[in-house]
């Protein structure tokens, strides 16, 4: 049981994770440091590419270790209540599992049965059925699960209908949707934090929002970061590695060095000028929460003349900053034309606003590749979402409201709760995108999000011209791992997508 919550930790707060589920999307481009460019901007995209290699690797080991739990749990010496719920988990964490393969990965294999000898050919199961035994799965977790838990992590009734809400919205049954949605809201003690901000705050990961979230140990020697025997391959780095991934390059510019606070910048990932954009910072505060635009000044050795420790070192701001008024400042500025092309591609892929939701100023050394983050999976604000989007989509514009204006109240700045809320002729589904992009920015959904609404290729289109210029319909699978297709023995009937090699 325990081993099959451990496969979340491959997809949630790691590297891979972030980049098959929010790069490729309008919201990121890449970094100087990108791992995996080919995903970001469907450049040459493959079967070689590690990352999908890796993710579908462990995606299918989670499944087979629910398969084993469920098919034997008959012999674990269980009272029969425990019995129901460890299925119920296991069921869940099945879903859970298969729902990443199949919007990934499409029409690919599908078994609820543990392997117990060398298996050499895979079968093509069709979306559908993947979703009918995906359903099947979260209903017996609905029906089954406890409405709490003194387990933090373990799985709940209501994170099984949150789940089921989310795939009830990807699959079109809007009413359903809406009601479990709303049902998560009302009925079990969540609320949303009084400030965006208060989300991210080291000491207030376990707060009533979170739904469901991987937890880390705080301990970062129990995050397996390298155990040959638990994880055979290593788990890369260990917990929560987010805050490493979004950071601008920023130690080598006047007046700055590397510390704890600002982080170690791994300058993997960029924001898109669209996803800037996205923002009115002076009603919306999500979007000081989010980004960083401002280093202090930590070390003189290298800092102007005149400037002192704890003045604004470096400046990235998304708008145009006359030369003039430049030339008054001590600081280094990176503004719109230095980092975005004309067209809103990126330009200067070393230096931007930083994701900063991940920040991790705890760690013990500046150094330290791990976090004790937890990582997020579902929030609240997300069935606010999920229910605005089912009633807009049963045309109802007017209930749908009520529910985007909680969350945009939540996230105004004070003063300007009443300038953020939205009349329901307003309400469309690019509004929703939109309001989910300000809220979740980062948050592993983005991909799902673009390719649930049918908007991935247009989006692109109208955000992102990196990737908008290589992408294909072929792109809305990824390509099954190279080394998964040349192992089968059924190689007419399982074959690698169309458009990949």
């Amino acid at each position: 049981m325990t081993a099959a919550y451990s496969y979340n930790r491959w997809w949630y707060g790691k590297e891979d994770g972030y980049n098959i589920s929010e790069m490729g999307t309008d919201l990121w481009t890449s970094g100087t440091g990108d791992k995996y460019t080919d995903l970001t901007n469907y450049y040459n995209l493959q079967s070689s590419n590690a990352a999908v290699s890796d993710l579908w690797k462990r995606l299918y080991a989670g499944v087979n270790l629910c398969n084993t739990g469920i098919n034997r749990i008959d012999k674990a010496g269980l009272t029969d209540a425990m019995k129901v719920r460890r299925t119920a988990e296991l069921r869940f964490l099945r879903a859970f599992f298969y729902w990443h393969i199949v919007e990934m990965w499409g029409d690919v294999h599908f078994t609820e049965s543990e392997t117990t000898e060398t298996i050499t050919t895979a079968n093509r199961t069709p979306v559908d059925t993947f979703y009918a035994h995906i359903f099947k799965d979260l209903e017996y977790a609905v029906t089954n699960l406890p409405p709490t838990t003194t387990d933090y992590g373990r799985v709940t009734k209501p994170i099984a209908e949150a789940f089921l809400a989310r795939m009830s919205l990807t699959r079109g049954l809007n009413q359903q949707a809406f009601d479990l949605a709303d049902k998560v809201i009302k009925s079990y003690g969540y609320v949303l934090q009084p400030k965006y901000a208060d989300l991210w705050s080291m000491s207030n990961l376990t707060n009533k929002e979170v739904i469901w979230a991987v937890n880390y140990f705080k301990n970062l020697a129990f995050n397996d970061r390298t155990d040959a025997t638990l994880f055979p391959g290593g788990h890369p780095r260990g917990a929560h590695n987010g805050h490493l991934m979004y950071i601008m390059k920023y130690d080598d510019l006047p007046g700055m060095t590397r510390d704890v606070a600002n982080g170690r910048p791994f300058n993997r990932y960029m924001p898109s000028l669209y996803a800037l954009r996205l923002f009115d910072e002076t009603k919306d505060a999500r979007y000081n929460a989010t980004f960083k635009q401002a280093w202090l000044c930590n070390t003189l050795t290298s800092a102007p003349a005149g400037m002192k420790i704890g003045d604004t070192a470096v400046f990235c701001t998304k708008y145009e900053i006359p030369a003039d008024v430049e030339a008054t400042k001590k600081y280094r500025i990176y503004d719109l034309s230095k980092m975005y092309k004309a067209n809103g591609g990126g330009l200067d892929r070393l230096h931007y606003p930083s994701l900063q939701k991940f920040d991790d100023p705890t760690r013990a050394a500046f150094n330290e590749e791990q976090s004790a983050r937890d990582a997020f999976i579902i929030r609240l604000a997300e069935m606010y979402l999920i229910a605005a989007e089912a009633q807009l989509k049963l045309n109802n514009t007017t209930l749908a409201v009520g529910y985007i204006n909680a969350v945009r109240r939540r996230a105004a700045v004070p003063g300007q709760e009443a300038a953020m809320e939205i009349l329901p002729a307003q309400v469309t589904l690019d509004f929703i995108l939109d309001e989910r992009a300000r809220e979740f920015m980062g948050e592993q959904l983005r991909w799902f999000d673009l390719k649930r609404t049918g908007k991935l290729a247009e989006r692109l289109v109208l955000a992102n011209p990196d990737a908008a210029v290589n992408f294909d319909a072929h792109h809305l699978v990824r390509p099954i791992p190279k080394d998964q297709v040349d192992a089968v023995t059924n190689k007419k009937e399982f074959k690698q997508h169309t458009g990949y090699n």
